[in-house]
């Protein structure tokens, strides 16, 4: 059993930009009448309290959602109204996970898919989301799973693939099962999470995806610090395959805005086109 557990790192810059870039897509996704699926390959325990010892350990959200004012983001509107929602309307006392941000876009409709292997989070999110009939929650392995509900009987799909990369052939396994399930369901929207820890892995996966044959890829990455060589995430991307035609201008908008007040001195942020359509 691997050793990685969210609650360490909810609500930190990674979880901003990764959840920003989600409220998006299911706002996109919810334009139409038509059903669709929601899938997320490892969806965690759901909800994370952010006073307790877990949390504290580490306090990242100091560095990430804490830093976030409505005020300031007004375009952001969506993303922390969900957040505030959370905490019912009170201080920030926990920060929800991605099943829970995409739970609240189900209609009646449209159902989700969730997969988490950690016996602890896996019951946590079991309970999260025990009264909605419209989630299955599985145990099983994400990636697997991913495959066996392609093509969605809706016909219409939003994935979410974020794996805590603990392994590291998780970078060649994105890659995989992205062009397998590309392959079973090429009009679907998937959304790939990556964490910079290492530059070259993430030259690699860029250019294995950009040679894979899928379109229309876009690329939006957030570095609170500079590359370095030293352990320990300077900062992480979502890359989009069939993303909203709107999405990338709205996040050439945002990311500067997003760098200035999560960043430190060295920090960036990249937002590109990797495949045309």
């Amino acid at each position: 059993m691997l050793s990685y557990r969210h609650g360490f790192h909810a609500g930190n810059f990674a979880d901003v930009l990764k959840h920003i870039v989600l409220v998006e897509l299911l706002e996109y996704m919810t334009l139409k009448d038509k059903p669709f699926e929601y899938i997320d390959t490892h969806a965690g325990a759901g909800m994370y309290r952010l006073d307790t010892p877990q949390a504290g350990k580490t306090a990242e959200y100091q560095g990430g959602i804490a830093r976030l004012s409505a005020e300031d983001f007004p375009q952001l509107q969506n993303y922390l109204s969900l957040v505030n929602r959370a905490n019912g309307g009170n201080n920030l006392n926990c920060y929800p996970g991605s099943p829970w941000l995409a739970q609240q876009y189900l209609r009646e409709k449209d159902c989700a898919w969730l997969y988490e292997a950690h016996p602890a989070d896996f019951a946590a999110l079991q309970q999260l989301m025990a009264v909605d009939r419209h989630v299955r929650c599985d145990s099983g392995d994400g990636f697997n799973g991913l495959l066996a509900h392609l093509p969605p009987t809706a016909k219409r799909g939003l994935v979410l693939m974020d794996p805590p990369y603990e392994i590291k052939s998780d970078y060649q396994k994105v890659v995989e099962f992205l062009g397998k399930a590309h392959r079973k369901f090429a009009n679907g929207v998937y959304a790939l999470w990556y964490p910079v820890v290492d530059r070259s892995r993430i030259e690699t996966l860029e250019r294995q995806l950009s040679n894979s044959g899928i379109r229309s890829i876009q690329l939006f990455e957030l570095a609170v610090r500079a590359d370095s060589p030293e352990r320990g995430m300077t900062g992480s991307g979502m890359i989009v395959i069939n993303p909203p035609w709107t999405l990338l201008s709205w996040m050439q908008q945002l990311l500067p805005e997003l760098l200035d007040t999560l960043g430190e001195p060295g920090g960036f942020y990249r937002c590109e086109q990797l495949v045309a359509e």
